[in-house]
């Protein structure tokens, strides 16, 4: 895998999301919201596809959308669907999910990016933009939504989720990376600082509310936790993210173990592909591909206590059931996931 870094200042500079069309109710984009019509394609491994895993999870669009699980060891031709059988995705016939974005595109030449939706019958992409991509199965997707799905991007708290979001996604989402991929020094610095700096005003936050907006889990909860939940196991060492670990943090620790024990979220975490996709296709960082047998995982199912800060998880709504029998991932280092 080749990081992509600014030559003069050791940045590493994230490729633009290429395919941003968007799947809406009113099909104005030509993609029209239809139970069964789009596959969502994901690695267990990247934290902006586990967003769409969550969010997927927690408004019960399992039966609407079907999923796809891409091999979280890439290959020159980026993501591949080796863990089906004939190294296939059953439902679209591709074994690379580059040949849908050239179906979309056969001009294209960037990156091969997840989380991606593909149009079933075309087999083309139709959106890599992971941001708009959660929102919309919240605000798009209502008619297919199960009853009870909670609000996770509620109307009036959008202006303050948004700012949140915005500073998560600058200086923690993307920061890890900047750090770990950084060519230079003063680069890997700042992200570095950055990114700490923001964990202590959140854990700050945190401290006297269960969760970062309101008193019940929205999308800024999601895209927060995707990157905590990785961060003792591939942040802290292989990126270099080390002042401290996050079950070092309390506040942050005990928010995530809150979250992680939450219906919808540990249920959708792979620590297996996390470990492996990182440590063995980052070959800059990591030459020797070998893969850290830690850290202990058991932590992430022991009390919390977040619950005496009151909040509602679901506000109205309920908790998802289990998960479909084939996309339940089994106990991994004695963490239940």
């Amino acid at each position: 895998m080749t990081i992509p870094t600014d030559p003069q200042t050791g940045e590493f500079r994230r490729s633009a999301n290429h395919f941003d069309a968007r799947i809406t109710a009113d099909g104005r984009d030509g993609w029209p919201v239809a139970a069964g019509r789009y596959r969502l394609v994901v690695s267990r491994a990247c934290p902006w596809a586990s967003r769409g895993l969550i969010v997927r999870r927690l408004l019960g669009l399992e039966s609407a959308l079907s999923v796809a699980v891409a091999d979280p060891i890439q290959d020159d031709k980026s993501w591949r669907f080796t863990l089906d059988p004939d190294d296939r995705d059953p439902v679209l016939g591709i074994k690379y999910l580059a040949e849908a974005y050239h179906a979309a595109d056969p001009h294209y030449m960037g990156g091969i990016s997840v989380p991606a939706i593909v149009d079933i019958p075309s087999k083309w992409l139709v959106s890599n933009d992971y941001p708009q991509i959660t929102l919309d199965f919240s605000t798009e997707w209502t008619s297919l939504h199960r009853p009870g799905a909670p609000d996770l991007y509620p109307e009036r708290l959008r202006g303050e989720i948004d700012d949140v979001n915005a500073g998560v996604f600058a200086d923690v989402n993307a920061a890890v990376y900047q750090a770990g991929f950084a060519s230079k020094q003063e680069a890997y610095e700042d992200a570095y600082h950055r990114l700490f700096a923001m964990l202590d005003a959140l854990s700050d936050r945190l401290e006297t509310q269960r969760y970062l907006v309101g008193d019940t889990i929205t999308e800024a909860d999601i895209r927060l936790f995707t990157t905590l939940v990785r961060f003792d196991s591939v942040y802290h060492g292989h990126f270099k993210c080390n002042r401290n670990k996050l079950t070092e943090q309390p506040v942050l620790w005990a928010y995530a173990r809150d979250l992680f024990q939450t219906p919808g979220f540990g249920d959708t975490v792979d620590f297996d592909h996390i470990k492996r996709h990182y440590h063995v296709v980052h070959e800059q960082v990591n030459p020797t591909r070998i893969v850290p047998l830690g850290p202990d995982l058991s932590g992430w199912t022991t009390p919390h206590h977040r619950e005496q800060l009151g909040g509602r998880p679901f506000g109205d709504g309920t908790p998802p059931g289990p998960p479909p029998e084939d996309e339940r991932i089994g106990d991994t280092d004695g963490a239940t996931s």
